[in-house]
């Protein structure tokens, strides 16, 4: 299992460039699907943000802001994306794909990363018991608080997700206005 999740890992990003294609010629979107697809995507685009401006990779084991409540934020915001995107392109094909990519891409790349940390971090263990993996649970709540910072931000490219969002949206609109009939 090692070894898959070293190979998902690298993997997971140049899968995500191909599907995109697949994506664009399987949607079928509508003005409504656009609307609810998009919300959800800024939705997940925000928390990835707000993540990014928390997480200080390697150095220390974050556990404030959006990781307070989630261990994984950032995999949460795009799995909150992925669903935006199932939905704005209206295709049950897309849905099933991102299932598939998620559980067979994501949960394995998510694990290998928590015993990475694990082993990392003494303090992980109790973070660990305290936060849930993926879905938040509200009543976790702990020292929340701590200053979002706009240059890890920076320094985590995190808007690469929002331009490639807006490319994916525009192509979206782009489709069903009739540019790609």
């Amino acid at each position: 299992m090692a070894s898959w999740a070293r190979v998902a890992r690298r993997i997971r990003v140049p899968l995500g460039f191909a599907f995109a294609a697949l994506y664009l010629w399987l949607a079928h979107p509508t003005i409504r699907s656009l609307l609810l697809g998009a919300g959800l995507v800024a939705l997940g685009l925000a928390l990835r943000a707000l993540a990014s401006g928390h997480v200080q990779k390697n150095e220390l084991l974050t556990t404030t802001g959006p990781y307070a409540y989630t261990r994984n934020p950032l995999y949460l915001g795009s799995l909150i994306l992925a669903v935006g995107f199932a939905i704005a392109a209206r295709s049950l094909w897309v849905g099933l794909i991102l299932v598939i990519l998620f559980l067979a891409i994501y949960l394995p790349v998510i694990r290998s990363e928590e015993q990475y940390l694990a082993q990392r971090f003494p303090e992980f263990a109790d973070y660990a018991a305290r936060v849930p993996r993926l879905l938040p649970r509200i009543s976790t709540l702990s020292d929340s608080s701590s200053a979002f910072s706009w240059a890890l931000y920076w320094k985590h490219r995190e808007y690469n997700a929002t331009l490639g969002s807006l490319v994916i949206m525009a192509a979206l609109v782009a489709k069903l206005v009739g540019a790609f009939r």
